[in-house]
Formats: C-alpha cells, structure tokens, sequence
C-alpha cells in the first residue's frame, strides 16, 4: 500500500512539474503597455527601461522590465527620488470608531 502512495503522489509531482505556472506567459511581451502616458514617462528615473511597462494589477502601481546579468524581472518604475509611480493614491485606513465609555 505504500509503495502504490509513494508511486501516485511522485507521478503527480512529475506531472505537476509539466505545468505552465499561472499567469505565464510564452510571449515575452504580452501584458505591457504599447503606448505610455507622456506624463508618467516624464516621471520616471532616466535609467528605468520605458519599452516594457505594464501594472501590476495587486497594486495598482506601474512595473518595468529589468534584465540583469542572471535574470529579467519586474521592478516598480519609481521617480528619481525613488516614489513609485501609481494610478491612484493609496486610500488611509479607516479610522477606529470611538471607544463606548
């Protein structure tokens, strides 16, 4: 009975290695903005590549493609001080009510 277990569940790893991670993509280029905003590029730092930008949908706020040494990754696209740039401001916590006394 064991040896069926240990034999199911590497079969399923094995298969599960197969599988195209979610939200992967073959095409490179899928999901970025073809035509940025003029006024978020004059926002950003001058060494951020603004061919390969998109937003992140958790945040809201912009992304641009990195390619290192080792590997290509997203990083937020930031202003030269180092503000990332968003589509909307963050909202503040709503405050706590009052304590009843």
């Amino acid at each position: 009975m064991k040896a069926v277990f240990w034999m199911v569940s590497g079969a399923t790893l094995a298969l599960a290695g197969c599988e195209e991670f979610q939200g992967g993509t073959t095409d490179p280029s899928a999901g970025f903005i073809t035509n940025l905003p003029e006024s978020v590029a004059a926002l950003a730092a001058p060494y951020q590549d603004l061919s390969a930008v998109k937003i992140n949908p958790t945040d809201g706020c912009y992304v641009y493609r990195h390619s290192g040494p080792v590997e290509t990754t997203l990083l937020p696209l930031r202003t030269p001080e180092g503000r990332p740039i968003c589509t909307q401001a963050a909202t503040p916590a709503p405050a706590a009510p009052p304590a009843a006394t």
